[in-house]
This record gives C-alpha cells, structure tokens and sequence, in this order.
C-alpha cells in the first residue's frame, strides 16, 4: 500500500490543482488567514490582509508550480464580485446622505484636484523616463478600481495585467500609509481622510478606512466611484495631448 501511496497522492494532486474551485479555496483562505493577522494586530497598518494575501498565494503557485492561468480560473470568482462589492458602498453612502450633501462643494474640488495629480504625476515621470506608449496607458489608470482601470488600459491599447498589478500596488501602499500620514499631520476629520485614501487607493485603500472608521469609509467609497468616473474621462484626453 505504501508503494503506492504517492503515485495516488502525485494523481489526485494533479487533479485537484486543474479545479477551479481549489484555487479559489486557496484565495479564500490565504485571505482569511491574513485578516486573523491583522485582526489580532490590532489592524495594524503593516499587517494589511490583502498584501500578505498576495505573497502567500504566490508561494504556493510557485511552490506547486501552478502557471498563473490555471490559478485565475478559480480566482476569477473573486474577481467577478468586485463589481456587486462596489456596489455595495451605496448602503453607506445612504446612511450619511445628509452628512455627504454638506460636503459636496469641497468633496468635488477635491475629486478634481487628486484626479489631476494622480494621472498628471504618472504621465509626467513616465515622460521624463522616456517610458513606451503602451506602458504609459497601462499605468495612467493606478489610482481606480481594477476592473474599471483594466477596462481602460485595455481599451486604449495597454496591458490589462500590468495595469492590475500597478492598482494593486497603488492601494496597497496608500493603505498601509494613510493612517500614520495623517495622524502625522494631524488631520482628524473623518471625512477627509476617507475622501483622500478613497481616490488615491480605490477599493483596497476604501477597505482599509472602514477598517478605521464607518464615516471614513463611506466617503472612501464615495471618492473610489466618483474617481473612477472622472479618469475614464482624463486618461483618454490626457494621453492624447501627450501624443499630439
């Protein structure tokens, strides 16, 4: 029996990592376990569950030697709920309507200011380094949800992976740092500083600021769509401008 215990076990390997539902049992579970962390972290900034989700999962894809393909086939159920996720964020927004119409003028000054600095930064260092069209598209779009930014990069010709993988960098690292910058700077309205994380670093820097607190959170959400919107709309005329 034990002769046989492993040429079994190889089989039933093989079988298993063809499943979507494996992976998508991986990707559950990797995040799962990375929220108990930051759970009993306190939910500390560092220890922020998506990103250590990540570095898991792509252990274990390298360590079983499984080509990402096969891993998205099953991921991709996940992938397909960010849009009813997003959605979701009207519930919030509806809670505080009336705490959202009396900050509407600064919140739409605000939209327009950090909609212009987050694509303008990007072309312009991009510019300066001589970078190619195409990886110029596939990074304007970094500061919006991905399945809006891969829509737009894939639209004007980018590349919808790299584009994912410069968004969720984006709201990894304005997740992990919103919190200290602006205790650093001693901004304690909730509102701003769900507003600013929320356009910076769409969904994942939205989760981080319900993490912190609800109103933080709605407005949060409330800059992630509204952003999302407006560099549908820049991206394509700024990039134009660049190539004229």
């Amino acid at each position: 029996m034990s002769n046989d215990f492993a040429p079994r076990t190889f089989e039933l390997w093989v079988f298993l990592s063809r499943s979507p539902l494996l992976w998508l049992t991986v990707t559950l579970a990797a995040y799962v376990a990375a929220d108990r962390v930051s759970q009993a972290t306190g939910r500390h900034p560092l220890a922020n569950p998506v990103l250590h989700s990540i570095w898991l999962i792509g252990l274990i894809l390298w360590a079983t030697s499984t080509p990402y393909g096969t891993y998205f086939e099953g991921a991709q159920f996940v992938h397909f709920l960010l849009g009813p996720a997003t959605v979701s964020l009207a519930f919030p927004l509806y809670e505080h309507r009336k705490t959202v119409l009396k900050a509407l003028v600064p919140m739409l000054a605000a939209l327009f200011v950090g909609s212009i600095v987050a694509l303008g930064s990007v072309l312009l260092v991009g510019s300066l380094l001589g970078l190619p069209q195409e990886l110029l598209v596939a990074m304007a779009p970094k500061s919006v949800t991905a399945a809006v930014a891969m829509g737009i990069a894939n639209t004007l010709g980018g590349d919808p992976a790299l584009t994912a993988v410069m968004v969720a960098l984006t709201g990894i690292l304005g997740a992990i740092i919103v919190t200290p910058l602006f205790n650093l700077l001693k901004v304690t309205d909730w509102r701003a500083r769900g507003f600013a994380v929320g356009l910076a670093s769409h969904g994942i820097g939205t989760a981080r600021a319900f993490q912190v607190h609800p109103l933080a959170g709605t407005f949060a959400g409330i800059a992630m769509g509204l952003n999302a919107l407006l560099t549908a709309i820049l991206v394509p005329l700024a990039l134009g401008l660049l190539a004229g």
